[in-house]
Formats: structure tokens, sequence, C-alpha cells
């Protein structure tokens, strides 16, 4: 898919960013929206007529959900957040920017995530949550569990997150993450 605008500082000094998008994931939303649609009410696979206008509501949910992941850095945090669900973390506390993928982080299948916000568990690092669009991305320590995020212009994003936490007074190591390696 196209790539949103670049992340931008508004008026208020805030930096803005979305999640990178795939055009792929989006057409298969609305090819699965449109099959159920034109398929199932007119055939003898549904038994109930509101369960395919159901399936619809979930697939038009995770689609939004989905297009709304955005992360902003304010003068005190940094907010990964999507339709139900955020996370917010102080910037004085964050001492860890890696790059990371979620392949290397290892959480497999639907029993490696739980809870609404993206609660996801690697045996590597534990317990992290995940706020992303992209399975490349960033691994942040913080305060609280680890995050996973993955805004557009990820250089741009680690430079402006790391200024911005340096100004608080930490001071985050940057890297790239090493399964089995120490999280500090």
């Amino acid at each position: 898919m196209a790539t949103p605008a670049a992340p931008r500082i508004d008026a208020e000094g805030r930096y803005r960013s979305h999640g990178r998008l795939s055009l792929v994931i989006v057409i298969v939303y609305v090819v699965l929206v449109l099959l159920v649609l034109a398929v199932v009410p007119s055939s003898g696979l549904a038994h109930y007529t509101w369960a395919p206008y159901l399936v619809v509501g979930i697939l038009a949910f995770l689609l939004l959900r989905y297009l709304s992941t955005s992360y902003l850095l304010d003068s005190d945090s940094l907010r990964a957040r999507r339709l139900l669900g955020a996370r917010q973390i102080p910037l004085e506390s964050i001492y860890r920017i890696d790059r990371a993928t979620l392949r290397d982080l290892s959480p497999v299948g639907f029993t490696g995530s739980w809870g609404y916000r993206g609660r996801m568990w690697s045996p590597f690092l534990g317990p992290f949550d995940a706020v992303y669009t992209d399975v490349h991305g960033l691994l942040i320590y913080g305060a609280g569990v680890p995050i996973f995020i993955s805004p557009v212009a990820t250089d741009d994003f680690v430079r402006e997150l790391s200024r911005r936490s340096r100004s608080h007074g930490a001071t985050p190591v940057e890297g790239v993450y090493v399964p089995g390696g120490p999280a500090q």
C-alpha cells in the first residue's frame, strides 16, 4: 500500500507516525468481506441469516483495527494505539530500543498471544506487548513489559524517540535484537 505521509511534528510538538501498512492485507480483508456477502447468504452454508453479517462485522472491525494503528511521541511519553487498545510508556523510563522482527521474538500461533492490547509471550523475553502492522519493527524497553511497534519511518522514529527520551534523562541503548541475548 502507498506509504502514509511521512511522520511529522504537529503544532503542539508531538511526533506522529502510523503503522506500516500492507496493500496485500487490506485487499485480503476486502475480498473476504465481498466473498462472505456474495456467496454465503445465497448458499446453504448459513443456517442463520445473521451469521454472514456477523462475520462481515468481525472482518470490518479487524481491518479498522489494523488501519488505525498509530504512534505518538509527546513531551512525556510514547503512545502506541489502535482501535480499542493502547499502551503508554513514559519517556524517562526507556532504556533500550532494538530493531526486531516477530519471527525473532517467536510468539507462536494463537497460544503465543493473549489480551486485547496484543500481549504476547516469547521464550527469550517472556511477556511483551505488540501494537504493530508489520513483522519488522522496533522492540522498546521501558516501564512495564517491552513493546513491539512498526512505525512507517523506522529510522526517523528511532532518532526522535532517542532524542526525546534522552532529554528526559534516559539513556537508551540502540541495537539489534538477538534472540537469547541479554534483554537488560
